[in-house]
């Protein structure tokens, strides 16, 4: 099972929020591409950049530092998530390197989209289901719709996506702990690698998701923890590593 760090941007910083308010920020850094070696030095074999700023206006904003970061690591697989509203800005992030695109309210608003996308862009397209309570939530998680995340994951599956990020913004950024049990619900009712986020605290929770991965939760990202330093990455990947090759 893979760690992958989070590396959230907001203004050409890399940040932290808690639950997905804009008004709840820790700065982490000025130099998200230090910040982006920081974590391919301590064993990073991917990373997850969200655009915070493109999510809410629905237009990237953090473009020239996601392409920076790609260019600096050409190798390294990333995926990239937050205002991705169109086919030329999935173009523009793969033409730059970038590995994986995520797809988030559009996905929900204008399900055939993430079928389109996977037409053209086979094998790069993930979708990202962020739920409170069984709900998806858009726009930044500022609205919850009325969408299960059982259908909706089962749709992306059929649309030919190549993985699920499933948040729990209940516990995004609150250092309470992962939620397994709605993790692992989602896992075995589809059949795509599905990428657990959200409340990752400790090597607890590592060893908590490692306890069920092999029942497809391939991988799970990691924020706020990491950066105020309840969970060592390198340490975390080598025990992931262990527990679950």
């Amino acid at each position: 099972m893979l760690l992958i760090p989070a590396i959230d941007l907001k203004d050409g910083k890399c940040v932290r929020l808690r639950q997905g308010r804009m008004d709840d920020a820790t700065i982490f850094s000025d130099d998200p591409v230090a910040m982006a070696a920081r974590w391919v030095e301590a064993g990073a074999r991917r990373l997850h950049l969200v655009d915070l700023n493109g999510a809410f206006e629905g237009k990237p904003v953090n473009r020239e530092v996601v392409h920076a970061i790609a260019e600096a690591f050409p190798e390294l697989p990333i995926q990239i998530g937050g205002g991705i509203r169109d086919e030329e800005t999935v173009q523009s992030y793969l033409d730059a390197g970038v590995e994986f695109v995520i797809i988030g309210t559009k996905a929900v608003n204008v399900p055939h989209f993430v079928n389109d996308l996977c037409l053209e862009f086979p094998g790069h397209i993930i979708v990202g289901l962020d739920a409170k309570d069984g709900k998806v939530a858009i726009d930044g998680w500022s609205k919850l719709s009325k969408h299960d995340v059982i259908d909706m994951a089962r749709h992306f599956e059929e649309d030919g996506v190549s993985a699920i990020v499933y948040t729990d913004i209940g516990r995004d950024g609150m250092m309470t702990g992962v939620n397994v049990e709605a993790t692992l619900k989602l896992a075995r009712a589809v059949n795509i690698p599905i990428i657990a986020s959200g409340g990752i605290t400790n090597l607890d929770d590592v060893r908590a998701l490692c306890a069920v991965a092999d029942e497809g939760i391939a991988a799970a990202i990691t924020g706020r923890a990491i950066y105020e330093g309840t969970l060592d990455f390198a340490e975390g990947q080598k025990l992931a590593d262990e527990l679950c090759p």
